[in-house]
């Protein structure tokens, strides 16, 4: 972008610069001794044109909207419509998480999220001993479709996009969503919203599993394969990051791992021989954004350029929606802090405003008292108010890309792509060049386990040492009792979801359920597309636990064996 005469001018001046100007200063010496990213990663004191004098404007950049997406998957980005405003919620029986989406959607919020309790996670019913003190703890109950309808009533899908996160039991979720839909008159291919769905992600992270990887992986697969067909304009998988990120992984590690899983799902499609450009377009992502701004900046622009190349190159990927990273972010749950729990909210904003300038297309904002329960209504709103002031107050929202060529940013995501692609490239070479068989590979040989571990290890010592500050716990700090009013989940509600349940399997048809459950197992047999028999199943009124659990009788349940020395 520049030529070596101006360069060298540029150099001249920067070394007259430290000399004359900088050198009196630094006698005085600088607040620290290394200034890094909360990745560790180290940065410069200042950037110039010298950093990013080998960057192609058009080949690196290219405009908003265009390969290699780098400035943002759209032409207008925000200036167009401001990114979806999706909270996560849900909590208690399917009544209590209605009114609170019922709620959000009065105070503006443009799109629905929601969470589910442990037993609905882990695909065991409210009834299961395993579930006891556990129902509507952390988010919602949901047993059968009954659930689903109570949790969706007053609400037409066809006029909202809706999130589920979930992921061993999500093929159940997704199939009471479509048999809502089929209840309400929408016609699926009209349904909108996303199923996390990404269970490669449990192996390495988030832990929440039934059958081994394999077989998971398989069934996500069908899952992509059956919204291709029935709901294109449903996202069947959201790969996702945030919880790699949680567990203590760096930013390029963050962003590498989940790349990867995605190519492994594309790889997979690939396998079963479905057109890259018919399943990648509902291919969709999920990162985190923590504090530091501008890595995480350059982590969102970095992944878009290398999701648009490897797709082309290495996938053959002709149509751009096929090369177009969509994503959605939500701000760091690791760093909320339950002392003093109002300084959440500032780190919040820092972390929101990073997701905005790197061009996210959907954003949850964690509440302020998190780091302590399930955010209360007034909580809620504040963190929902956050998203609405940086869209319509500070003008963030008014340029695409405006942290564009910055000197700083354009060599930081230089800089994070080279670390996203050598990761990429281990994992590949781990299956040796397939980096579907790498993830697997990895996953049983404790890969992503060490490396998240000893990035988790490093970070954690900075903070005992004293050399990362986390505000109100290792500096700052003061004694008065600063804990906010907060969410209690009624000790009613496991009686009350117990009663609903065996209600239900007290109505339904039990020759119909057996009989669903028999063709699900024949499917799985025959190596057929599980998705329609699920249907029929939940339909059916089979309950979540009774489903899952054909699945485990066929496959074996997962116990994790790996070692991390």
């Amino acid at each position: 972008m520049f030529d070596e005469e101006d360069l060298a001018e540029i150099r001249n001046g920067r070394e007259r610069w430290e000399e004359e100007t900088l050198d009196p200063f630094l006698e005085r010496g600088e607040r620290k001794e290394e200034f890094v990213t909360v990745s560790n990663h180290e940065v410069d004191r200042l950037y110039t044109p010298e950093d990013i004098a080998d960057l192609d404007y058009d080949g690196d950049l290219g405009h908003p909207g265009e390969p290699p997406y780098t400035r943002g998957p759209y032409p207008t980005m925000y200036r167009g419509r401001t990114w979806t405003m999706r909270q996560f919620a849900g909590f208690g029986t399917a009544e209590e998480t209605n009114d609170r989406f019922h709620y959000l959607i009065d105070e503006g919020q443009t799109g629905l999220s929601t969470a589910f309790d442990m037993p609905s996670l882990m695909g065991i019913d409210s009834d299961h001993p395993m579930s006891q003190g556990e129902v509507g703890k952390e988010g919602v109950a949901v047993d059968t479709l009954r659930d689903m309808e109570i949790l969706f009533d007053g609400i037409d899908i066809s006029e909202i996009s809706t999130s589920f996160t979930i992921n061993p039991s999500a093929p159940v979720i997704y199939a009471m969503y479509i048999a809502l839909a089929d209840e309400q008159g929408v016609p699926r291919e009209e349904i909108r919203g996303t199923l996390q769905n990404d269970m490669l992600k449990e192996f390495i992270a988030q832990k929440e599993w039934v059958v081994p990887p394999a077989p998971s992986l398989d069934i996500v697969t069908d899952t992509i394969e059956f919204a291709v067909k029935e709901t294109p304009k449903f996202h069947p998988v959201s790969v996702s990051g945030y919880h790699i990120r949680e567990a203590g992984s760096t930013a390029a590690q963050e962003a590498a791992f989940t790349l990867a899983d995605g190519f492994a799902y594309v790889e997979d499609c690939l396998d079963r021989g479905l057109d890259v450009d018919e399943f990648a377009p509902l291919l969709s992502f999920f990162f985190n954004s923590h504090n530091s701004i501008f890595e995480e900046i350059a982590k969102f622009r970095a992944s878009r350029r290398v999701y648009a190349r490897v797709m082309e190159e290495w996938y053959d990927a002709e149509a751009d929606e096929s090369k177009r990273l969509k994503f959605h972010t939500q701000t760091a749950g690791q760093s909320l802090t339950a002392q003093q729990p109002l300084n959440n909210i500032v780190r919040t904003t820092i972390q929101a405003m990073a997701a905005v300038l790197g061009g996210t297309q959907s954003l949850h904002t964690n509440s302020y008292d998190e780091a302590l329960a399930l955010p209360s209504e007034d909580a809620v709103r504040v963190a929902l108010r956050t998203q609405q002031i940086i869209a319509e107050e500070s003008g963030m929202a008014d340029i695409v890309d405006p942290m564009g060529g910055s000197f700083a940013i354009e060599k930081l995501t230089n800089e994070m792509e080279a670390e996203i692609m050598a990761y990429i490239e281990e994992i590949r070479d781990i299956g040796d060049g397939s980096v579907r068989d790498g993830v697997l590979d990895g996953i049983d040989q404790g890969y992503f386990h060490r490396e998240i571990q000893d990035a988790s290890y490093e970070y954690q010592k900075r903070v005992d040492a004293g050399k990362e500050t986390v505000v109100g716990v290792n500096q700052y700090q003061i004694d008065e009792d600063t804990s906010p009013d907060l969410l209690k989940v009624d000790k009613g509600t496991q009686n009350r979801q117990l009663n609903r349940l065996a209600a239900v399997k007290g109505e339904r048809d039990d020759s119909a359920v057996d009989a669903a459950l028999d063709d699900l197992d024949a499917a799985i047999e025959n190596d057929e597309n599980v998705m329609p028999s699920i249907i029929d199943a939940v339909k059916a009124y089979a309950t979540m636990g009774e489903i899952m659990a054909v699945f485990e009788d066929h496959y074996g349940a997962y116990q994790e064996a790996v070692g991390l020395a």
